[in-house]
């Protein structure tokens, strides 16, 4: 039997919590920018005018300075093989409506993860 030889891919991750950005839009802006080079992610984060895009630019470039400083990894190779937008907990609120009764708001939080690859 032959043996595969085996490439180990090295990955760097970053996650930011408690962001109080509504999932759904935070996904418009990582869609964007899934399967692209460091540089030309960090250039369409930086002209995109949503307001999910400077939160998601600062957990890139933390993710990217855990591959070059933690991995020794070469920045121009790195490229985003996976980044995604969970939902997280929920802040309840009450809206008050007539008679005395309420309304509950749900404020939607969430993490965002990345995994750069190279």
């Amino acid at each position: 039997m032959g043996e595969g030889i085996t490439m180990e891919t090295k990955n760097a991750k970053a996650i930011a919590r408690k962001v109080s950005i509504a999932p759904r839009k935070a996904r418009l802006v990582v869609d964007l920018i899934r399967g692209k080079y460091i540089a030309q992610a960090q250039a369409i984060l930086t002209f995109t005018p949503k307001v999910a895009a400077p939160v998601i630019l600062k957990l890139l470039n933390s993710a990217v300075s855990n591959a070059v400083n933690n991995l020794k990894l070469n920045r121009e190779q790195l490229y985003v093989k996976e980044v995604f937008v969970n939902e997280g907990l929920r802040l309840k609120r009450m809206f008050p409506r007539a008679k005395g009764s309420g309304d509950m708001i749900k404020k939607k939080n969430q993490p965002h993860y990345f995994s750069n690859n190279f």
